[in-house]
């Protein structure tokens, strides 16, 4: 335990010096970029607070968490600035970033319901965070750079309804988050939920593994063998972070999903939050695990990619001290991510894989 506090404090000090004096000792080089524009970033989140007629909020509860001006400041804008613009200026935010990025070409963004009542509707004391459908399908097509992604229960009583809906309007995926929508994964009753999204070709990114970005969370709705159920039907599944994050059953998540690779042709693993600071040394084991050949998918979890959080510097173990400099000295988040994920491993074809499967 002290040996990892160590090693944050000494990653903590390097990030500073980068910062400070860097700029001046290697004010000749140029920032360390991947050439080339052609990937696609298939999971970034937005938030709103419901202004400019979003239909956005966020519960007093997670209004009140300590995470929540972090969240703010990680999307670049404060309360003021979403009151007086609307929370569509973040997507603007995020155009113009990937936009300025030299690798990332789109990036989808998701859409986030939330928990559903007995009779099928919004529960708007339970739901931590809701980002409506219809909003984040609205502001994406004025953006070319962005795609949208929806994000339905399947327990609403319209869901169905809603899923064609998303289709008609192009929803690339749709985003499942089951810790905090309230959704079991296993629940036999969804099978014909599974079963529209076979017949429309909808993939699902389903979140796996502990969640600790919310103020509370059912974990046990996250295990990733409750999965087996749609994935034994065919659904095209994609296990956002690999399941590499606490435990089930007394067994560690990462471990219950790898088989399931071998088990299941249809499933899928994204890399997006692998470079965060609870998960070090989890990259390398998805580096070197053959079940995740070619089983991988890019996406950076946007816009949980700020420091502390996220430093090169955490992984010097993984990355020499050259890669360290410059990819920390890469202003762009997107070229950042895309940069510290190929220095750890992630061969080129990840990057490309998710248009395969996904587009």
């Amino acid at each position: 335990m002290l040996g990892s506090i160590h090693k944050l404090v000494r990653a903590f000090i390097f990030q500073l010096v980068v910062v400070f004096i860097s700029p001046v000792i290697f004010a000749h080089d140029r920032d360390v970029k991947p050439a080339g524009k052609t990937i696609i970033d298939f999971h970034a989140h937005i938030a709103g607070l419901g202004y400019g007629n979003s239909g956005c909020f966020v519960n007093e509860k997670m209004r009140n968490n300590f995470r929540f001006p972090f969240y703010l400041m990680a999307m670049g804008v404060s309360h003021k600035e979403l009151r007086e613009q609307g929370d569509a200026i973040v997507f603007k935010k995020i155009s113009d970033a990937v936009a300025n990025s030299s690798s990332v070409n789109k990036t989808v963004i998701l859409a986030m319901d939330g928990v559903i009542d007995a009779e099928g509707n919004l529960d708007k004391q339970l739901t931590q965070i809701y980002v409506p459908n219809d909003y984040v399908y609205e502001q994406t097509q004025k953006y070319p750079n962005l795609l949208y992604a929806a994000s339905i229960n399947p327990y609403r009583k319209d869901a169905i309804q809603r899923l064609e809906q998303a289709k008609a309007k192009g929803a690339v995926l749709i985003k499942w988050l089951p810790s905090i929508m309230y959704i079991d994964p296993a629940d036999p009753t969804l099978i014909p939920f599974y079963q529209k999204m076979i017949e429309l070709d909808m993939p699902l990114l389903t979140h796996t593994g502990m969640e600790k970005s919310f103020s509370s969370a059912r974990d046990e709705l996250a295990d990733p063998q409750k999965l087996t159920l749609p994935l034994s039907m065919g659904v095209t599944v994609i296990a956002a972070h690999i399941a590499t994050t606490g435990k089930s059953h007394g067994e560690d998540n990462f471990e219950r999903i790898l088989p399931m690779f071998k088990q299941y042709p249809t499933l899928y693993g994204d890399i997006s939050s692998l470079t965060q600071v609870n998960k070090l040394g989890f990259m390398r084991k998805v580096v070197t695990a053959p079940e995740l050949q070619g089983r991988l998918i890019y996406g950076t979890d946007w816009p949980l990619q700020f420091f502390p959080l996220v430093s090169a510097w955490y992984h010097l173990g993984d990355i020499n001290l050259k890669q360290a400099l410059a990819i920390s000295r890469i202003r762009n988040q997107w070229d950042r991510d895309v940069a510290l994920k190929k220095a750890m491993g992630i061969q080129d074809e990840v990057f490309a894989d998710g248009t395969r499967v996904l587009m």
